[in-house]
């Protein structure tokens, strides 16, 4: 019979029925964990309470953890009061989880009972008068401006009667004497004049969260309790009924089941409505306001730290339950306390993402929280309507059009949308119509109410408040109880409609952003143990194609919603789902999106994405709304149980001692016995269908809670062994997150191809790249952030960062200015090769940290910190900057408590060796993001070794182009190869031009290549020329623009060895410029070779427009670059070209463009051409114009730079694909190449025009240094 009842908990209304309570067996022990002093008065102190009974003693699915019951029933443990206070009861939920990750929720009503034991009020009255003792003796023995902590006196913490009476000496007993008159002040306890009452807990605890029924269930219990007349049963049947004898309600269905006064309702959503959620979202947003809501519900999405802060406990719940409903179909991943009871503060320092909730102290203000972790804290005062979140919080997407549409449900239910409501009751009482009520306010006055009467007056008052003063002024001869429970009723059916309206918004939300998810997910593992095998190596989500699929306002959210494990658990869910049953909330949300398709089958407005209001709003509140209306179900009623004479006599204002053997164990002899076998088939069904997907239950355990790694049993556990022990679990999810993302930011950053290879493209984008920082900035605040005891401002890391310098400074160790330049080997004549002799930056951390904080740009200390992280990042010099800072074991020591991260040695060491890992790739993530910032700038060119010394007499100048800018023309001191200045940051280095005045004795020199030092970064550009810089020489040119690469900086000892990032490809190199240019290379060109490169050049530039914005990377360098458009077009010009005095020994295919304009311009006066059609007449001026303007250019430009330009200005207009034919019709063409020549083959040129043809449908923009000096 016990087991057959306790086994059928699952498909119960209620587990547990628990009272918790003071122990007069163990007398009062003071709870030291509270954090109150023993200079406050007993009275006001917390004690130890404890769980007096609970009933059924266990059950098979759910074993009762009765020290975290008793820890959420009572958060700050046992209350004393007298008359003198406040009485009155309040309730308030909590929610815990099994270490399986199964949720269950408690329901707590605590009263005020009075103190029948002598032993207790015994001991009250000795701790108060050793209090007074005390107090007495330290304000006379010190000054009033004293600080020092009067307490001499060791208050024992369990109090025994004798030992407390034998501690107070005849002096002390003069003293009391003398200060009994203080005796009937607030705190005081006298026991001759006041009544002392403890604080007693009734606690429900229920599978779901029927918060309402429950609720009132407990109500009635205690109204039962203080009534004057005793209830029609005793307690023991009402208690038993519930735990027993009430199921739960089908889903889709209402059950009805009666308390103590009369009967309560309660309903569960059907399959294709959302999960239960009761806890009143209306009161969430009246008080934070619909902005702060959405900004709420964004830093719980991206994962970040949310505390709640507030005095009522009830207000915790309703918010963290509150925005819990608006998560489907995402479930938050970590810790999740929203009652964090005092003894368990030691988890502010936890540093993981939680969702936490701590209680307002009466006049505490924000800013006595010495909270560790701020840089990433959303931290929520519900009592002052406040929400303080990251300084880098985004836009959830479509937030204003969102925040709208919320207004709208509002203000149809009559709530205020800015929000700062008042949960708390008005002063003056509201002007009632009703006589009949005035008069009953008029017998409080008086004192003539009852308990039962006073408690309807006072739930009638807070109605009217909850009307804002409306007159209720016709009761239509109903009882007061009867219409009290009607208007509790539209309440409840009110609450009811607004919530399921309020949360297919944001359901409508979720579907509408990631409606074709599924197509994104990536299926590649043949069977599950395959997939769990490797599941932290497997990509299960093409987030790249996904975020190219979404709006630009979107990405900012996306990118890092895509990271948290909210998401990735999402996703798990569905790959699993191959092999086993879907998650429920992921099968509604799949089926909720194919009813959308099913509905709205055309495919509108595919890629604008409009904002499409929730139509599903009524339809799924009426749903709701008609269970509560109509009752499906009724439960068995209340009965007289087999219960001994005399046990459950009625004693007002005492909560009875329960009859245990009645409780114990439930009766199979009810109705309801049959939906528990029902019930139990049903289950022995489903896992016979889990063997036949050959799944066993291990497997089960590893897919829905494998990223889970804390045990809530343990979280909820303040013994100091269970302490420790979490934090050790927290040290090691530490380590574990920093190789997890290490590993993924190099993933990411390599690319497939660039592992493989060794070359190619890589998969990174630059928004990807900026979330994966982000994320590795928040874990190392959330790693110096643990078990933190001293810290200046809001970031963890620059506190201890500036600690270090404090100290540094103090030992008077010298700090090198930011600004200094690093030393440079001076170039000879026996210089050695470019490679060799490059000295990179090797900063300092303290150089690092002086330059952060003089950056012009305004920053906060996290900002401060992450402008840090980014600099060493990019330095390749975080790991070594980190292993510095941690060098100094006795600072650590100061600043940390016992447990934390950064005093585990062993686990310290491999989270910087992980950190080293990631100087195998570039980052740019400083010079990108912060934009603004003044960069000092070093360029130094490089002659040709033999050809050094005729610098000396070249006058260069230099202008460095970049993403951001150029820094103008610089011009380089005489007699020197370098030049040093200071210019707002160019970002990303792409081209530079280097010129020369043409002047001096030899005025001409051969230019191996440009290189450019980025003195705060270190990185190093390299700008290959291999060309001369003269008149009569090469080209003949004065003035270069040479494309760039960044050379691998060199932070570390081997920094010549290839680092994993791809190369880039720079201005072509004078080898492939000789071949080209010699006539003997002109005939080993193969024709198939020379389309093949204008097919790869061509097809380079369409990829580069169809990426996203954000993953372009240098146009310049797809054109003109190394493989180029350009130098794919001089390839195809130069072959089959025939020798000609002409041309000279080089060729230059700039010589046959002029040649060919004057042709034409000739031909055109002479009149060779009126018979040509009209189509040629543009493409023909266009040329003659175009080359005319690129001759009479200012510049003096070479003709290798002409022909560039024409090149880059012929695809920028959309005219190269024109000027392809016209030059090939030419009759210059037949005479100067040869008759197999690519030019003048018709079908060669037509493919070629084609190619260039699909350039068209792009808007290019060139760079400014290519076209300076060129209007056209």
């Amino acid at each position: 019979m016990n087991g057959a009842s306790t086994g059928s908990a699952s498909c119960r209304f209620a587990q547990y029925f628990v009272v918790c309570g003071v122990d007069t067996e163990t007398g009062l022990e003071p709870e030291e964990l509270t954090g109150e002093g023993f200079e406050q008065s007993p009275i006001r102190r917390s004690f130890k309470s404890k769980v007096l009974v609970h009933y059924p003693e266990t059950t098979d699915r759910c074993p009762l953890n009765k020290d975290a019951v008793n820890l959420l029933c009572m958060p700050r443990g046992l209350a004393f009061r007298t008359q003198a206070d406040g009485l009155e009861p309040h309730f308030h939920s909590f929610t815990m989880a099994s270490d399986d990750g199964t949720h269950t929720y408690g329901f707590v009503h605590t009263f005020y009972e009075q103190v029948t034991t002598v032993e207790i009020t015994t001991a009250m009255q000795t701790l108060f008068q050793m209090h007074h003792v005390e107090h007495h003796s330290s304000s006379s023995a010190s000054s009033p401006s004293s600080s020092s902590s009067p307490s001499s006196v060791s208050t024992p913490s369990t109090c025994s009667m004798d030992s407390l009476v034998s501690s107070l000496d005849e002096s002390d007993a003069d003293s009391v004497a003398g200060g009994s008159a203080c005796l009937g002040c607030v705190g005081s306890f006298d026991p001759a004049r006041d009544t002392l009452y403890a604080s007693k807990a009734l606690c429900l605890l229920t599978p779901l969260p029927f918060l309402q029924a429950a609720r009132q269930f407990l109500s009635q219990l205690h109204r039962a309790v203080t009534s004057h007349t005793a209830p029609p049963l005793p307690l023991e049947s009402y208690i038993h009924n519930i735990l027993y004898e009430v199921p739960l309600p089908p889903p889709g269905r209402s059950l009805k089941f009666h308390g103590v006064q009369g009967p309560i309702v309660c309903q569960r959503p059907g399959p294709g409505e959302l999960p239960l959620g009761e806890y009143p979202l209306g009161e969430a947003f009246s008080l934070l306001g619909v902005d702060n809501m959405v900004r709420l519900l964004t830093c719980v999405l991206l994962e970040m730290q949310v505390l709640l802060y507030s005095q009522d406990y009830q207000l915790l719940m309703t918010m963290a339950e509150g925005i819990s409903t608006l998560l489907f179909p995402f479930q938050w991943q970590h810790v999740y306390l929203p009652i964090l009871p005092p003894p368990l503060h030691h988890l502010l320092d936890a540093p993981v993402p939680f969702f936490m909730g701590i209680q307002r102290r009466d006049g505490a203000q924000r800013s006595s929280l010495n909270l560790p972790h701020e840089a990433n804290l959303c931290f929520v005062d519900i009592d002052n309507h406040c929400v303080e979140a990251p300084e880098d919080l985004p836009l959830f997407p479509d937030q204003a059009e969102l925040v709208q549409e919320l207004s709208e449900v509002l203000l149809r239910f009559g709530l205020p949308p800015q929000g700062g409501a008042s949960t708390a009751p008005a002063p003056a009482p509201p002007c009632l119509g009703s006589l009949v009520l005035e008069d009953l306010i008029e017998d409080r006055r008086n004192g003539n109410l009852g308990g039962e009467e006073l408690a309807v007056l006072e739930r009638l008052q807070a109605l009217a408040r909850r009307c804002e003063g409306g007159k209720i002024t016709d009761l239509g001869g109903k009882t007061l109880g009867r219409a009290l429970e009607e208007e509790e009723e539209e309440e409840a059916l009110r609450s009811a409609r607004m919530n399921v309206q309020l949360r297919e918004v944001f359901a409508g939300r979720f579907a509408a952003m990631f409606g074709k998810y599924e197509q994104f997910v990536i299926h590649g593992t043949p069977d599950l143990d395959s997939w769990l095998s490797n599941r932290e190596g497997t990509c299960t989500f093409d987030k790249g194609s996904f975020l190219s699929a979404q709006p630009a306002t979107h990405l900012h959210f996306l990118s890092r919603f895509l990271e948290t494990a909210m998401f990735s658990s999402f996703v798990d869910g569905k790959v699993i789902s191959r092999w086993a049953d879907r998650e429920p909330l992921q099968q509604l949300f799949d089926s909720r999106l194919e009813r959308e398709r099913l509905y709205n089958s055309d495919e509108e407005d595919l890629h604008g994405h409009l904002y499409r209001k929730c139509t599903t709003l009524f339809e799924s509140s009426h749903a709701t709304e008609r269970r509560l209306l109509k009752t499906d179900h009724t439960a068995i009623h209340p009965h007289l149980l087999d219960m001994r004479i005399g046990q459950g006599r009625h004693q007002q204002g005492f909560f009875p001692k329960l009859q245990a053997d009645v409780l114990a164990q439930g009766h199979s002899t009810n109705k309801w016995s049959g939906r528990v076998t029902a019930s139990r088939r049903t289950e022995t069904k489903r896992s016979a269908n889990t063997e036949a997907f050959g799944i066993d239950n291990d497997q089960r355990q590893k897919c829905t809670f494998g990223r889970r790694s804390l045990r809530y049993s343990r979280l909820l556990d303040p013994s100091p062994s269970a302490v420790s022990e979490t934090h050790r679990e927290f040290v090691y999810g530490l380590l574990s997150e920093c190789r997890l993302k290490t590993k993924r930011m190099l993933m990411e950053r390599m690319g497939k191809e660039s592992v493989e290879l060794g070359q190619g493209e890589a998969n990174i984008t630059g928004l990807q790249e900026n979330t994966l920082i982000h994320g590795l900035c928040d874990l190392l605040e959330r790693t110096w952030g643990h078990r933190l005891q001293l810290k200046q401002g809001k970031s963890t890391l620059w506190s201890h960062l500036l600690h270090y310098q404090a100290v540094q400074e103090k030992r008077g160790s010298p700090v090198e200015s930011s600004g200094q330049t690093r030393p440079m080997k001076s170039i000879g004549n026996d210089q050695r090769r470019l490679d060799e002799e490059i000295v990179f930056l090797k900063g300092s951390l303290l150089q690092d940290m002086r330059f952060v904080q003089t950056m012009s740009e305004s920053l906060s200390d996290v900002g401060l910190a992450r402008a840090w992280i980014h600099l060493a990042l990019e330095k390749k010099l975080l790991s070594q900057h980190l292993k510095e800072l941690l060098s100094n074991q006795e600072l650590i020591g100061q600043l940390y408590k016992p447990h934390a991260f950064l005093l585990c040695e062993e686990e310290r060491e491999q989270f910087l060796f992980h950190l080293l890992s990631l100087n195998t790739v570039d980052y740019l993530c400083f010079t990108r993001v912060f934009t603004s910032i003044s960069i000092p700038y070093r360029v130094v060119i490089i002659p040709m070794k033999k050809l050094s010394i005729a610098m000396t007499t070249v006058n260069p100048w230099v202008c460095v182009s970049g993403e951001l800018g150029d820094s103008g023309v610089r011009q380089i001191p005489k007699n020197t190869q370098e030049i040093f200045f200071q210019c707002k940051n160019l970002g990303r280095l792409s081209t530079l031009q280097l010129g020369q005045e043409n002047s001096g004795l030899l005025a001409k020199c051969l230019i191996d290549c440009v290189m450019v030092y980025n003195e705060i970064t270190g990185h190093t550009y390299r700008f290959p020329c291999g060309r001369w810089l003269g008149k009569g020489v090469g080209d003949g040119s004065l003035e270069r623009v040479l494309i760039g690469q960044l050379v691998t900086p060199g932070a570390e000892e081997d920094s010549g060895k290839w680092t994993g990032t791809p190369p880039e490809l720079g201005s072509p190199p004078q080898g492939i410029r000789t071949v080209l240019g010699s006539l003997g290379g002109r005939s080993r060109m193969m024709s198939v070779e020379v389309q093949e490169d204008m097919r790869e050049a061509a097809n380079s530039l369409v990829k580069h427009f169809h990426k996203p914005e954000q993953e372009r990377g240098n146009l310049t360098v797809l054109l003109c670059g190394e493989g180029g458009l350009v130098l794919s077009m001089e390839k195809f010009f130069l072959h089959g070209f025939k020798s000609n005095r002409l041309f000279q020994r080089n060729v230059f295919v700039w010589d046959f463009v002029e040649k060919a304009v004057a042709s034409m311009e000739t031909a055109d006066q002479m009149g060779d051409l009126r018979g040509s059609t009209e189509p040629l007449g543009f493409p023909r001026d266009s040329l003659c114009h175009y080359v005319n303007a690129i001759n009479g250019s200012p510049r003096n430009m070479g003709k290798e730079g002409k022909f560039q330009l024409l090149v880059c200005l012929g695809v920028r207009d959309l005219l190269l694909s024109q000027w392809l034919p016209l030059l090939a019709d030419c009759p210059l063409t037949a005479r100067t190449y040869e008759e197999n020549a690519l030019l003048r083959t018709r079908a060669a040129v037509h493919s070629l025009s084609r190619i260039l043809h699909t350039l068209h449908e792009f808007s290019i923009n060139l760079e400014g240094a290519l076209v300076k000096g060129v209007d056209l």
